[in-house]
């Protein structure tokens, strides 16, 4: 029973891993000075949509250091920004369905996470990026939206 939970719980976490893009991560600047281990940051990273060909994200968020930042077991602070845009000619891989997950990312050592969902507005021919995180208990109501126009002789193709 145990293998067979452990198994599904790997293919979940493999699945979700796959349909999610990874940043790159572009710069960062130091907030706060911690005489052991890294500062404090906020980082800067880019993602490109998987689906959507020609939209990149960059995301700021909060990066906790000090000694528990440096080992992997502090909590980031749920403070994140996004800003989406079109970087090259659009193009779909497939149909879009109305709400997606395509970013995530670890903000603590088991159960908090920054997350970036694409929606679709079709009346107004547009995709829609809300940054948040979640925790397993209780999330954060701090988040951040941006909009990416499509043009409208391409209509976004949705499931």
């Amino acid at each position: 029973m145990l293998k067979t939970l452990c198994a599904g719980a790997l293919a979940v976490t493999l699945y979700g891993a796959a349909a999610c893009a990874s940043a790159e991560r572009i710069g960062a600047v130091d907030t706060a000075f911690k005489l052991l281990g890294p500062d404090h940051k906020v980082i800067v990273e880019v993602f490109d949509d998987p689906r959507v060909g020609g939209v990149s994200c960059y995301l700021s968020r909060a990066k906790t250091g000090g000694i528990k930042g440096a080992i992997g077991l502090a909590e980031d602070t749920s403070d994140s920004s996004v800003a989406c845009r079109q970087v090259g000619a659009l193009q779909f891989n497939g149909k879009l369905p109305q709400q997606e997950e395509v970013f995530s990312e670890r903000a603590s050592i088991l159960f908090k996470h920054v997350r970036v969902v694409r929606m679709v507005d079709k009346k107004r021919n547009t995709l829609v990026y809300l940054v948040y995180s979640d925790r397993l208990i209780e999330g954060s109501p701090k988040n951040s939206v941006t909009a990416v126009a499509v043009p409208a002789e391409l209509p976004i193709p949705i499931r």
